[in-house]
């Protein structure tokens, strides 16, 4: 009878330890591999149905008014800020009409890039101008086994997938770390990137850095689908179950003796 109760209790034993997360599922950047990322390499591309806030400076500011939405008292006045900027939506193919300028294509190209375009049309007009483009409506979308799912706007176009993952309050327990899916689309086709953040590779992801409109899903485990069925709970009922069974079968082997 006494191995009977011990075969039981180590198998109960046993299975506690084997519910429990391993350090791999959990620990991010595991691996002694170095890794470099350049964020020259991931910039994100302006899009169409992006929103560009544009605004034009100059020493003779009088000649920059054409093109931007604030008067000069406006501006003199410290009120240059986003409010005032003019907005502009990139069309279907991404190209903004721009004051004076008629159409301008931006879309392909980077925010950076788009600055320098607009200066150059700009010098015909204006001397040494200077161009500044923000986005006003870069935004991500993290959902899934997060503690604060949701959509976040960023007020600049770098944001890692770590960040974004801090933003929704990161991982619960239950989320696979293993395989995050980051779901993009580039020129109307939607792609798919699944990434691993318990591994440094997610350092060299094309993913790593997000681009406008990203959507970020983390999965459950298997632990949580199957509380799902019967109840949020399920995990932590059978946890103390298989506790409490260790204790009663532990006490009935020493009142046996």
């Amino acid at each position: 009878m006494k191995d009977k109760y011990l075969k039981f209790l180590i198998l109960t034993f046993v299975l506690i330890i084997s519910s429990c997360a391993k350090r791999e599922e959990l620990v991010y950047f595991q691996g002694n591999q170095p890794s470099v990322t350049k964020y020259e390499e991931f910039i994100p591309k302006i899009q169409s149905s992006d929103m560009l806030a544009i605004s034009v400076t100059a020493a003779d500011m009088k000649a920059t008014e054409p093109f931007n939405q604030q008067s000069i008292y406006q501006m003199n006045s410290g009120m240059q800020n986003n409010p005032y900027a003019k907005v502009y939506t990139v069309d279907q193919n991404g190209n903004i009409n721009y004051p004076l300028l008629g159409q301008i294509k931006v879309g392909g190209f980077t925010r950076v890039e788009a600055e320098n375009i607009l200066k150059e049309k700009l010098s015909k007009y204006i001397v040494n101008p200077g161009v500044n483009i923000n986005y006003t409506n870069f935004r991500i979308s993290v959902i899934g086994e997060v503690t604060r799912p949701g959509y976040f706007t960023i007020p600049n176009d770098r944001v890692t997938i770590l960040e974004a993952l801090g933003m929704a309050g990161d991982l619960t327990i239950n989320g696979v770390r293993k395989n995050i899916m980051v779901i993009r689309e580039q020129n109307g086709v939607k792609n798919t990137y699944n990434v691993d953040i318990t591994s440094k590779d997610i350092l060299d992801s094309p993913v790593y850095y997000l681009a406008q409109n990203d959507v970020v899903y983390v999965e459950p485990n298997r632990a949580r689908m199957s509380g799902s069925k019967v109840g949020p709970n399920y995990s932590v009922l059978i946890s103390v179950a298989g506790i409490i069974i260790s204790v009663t079968s532990t006490i009935a082997i020493i009142l046996r003796k």
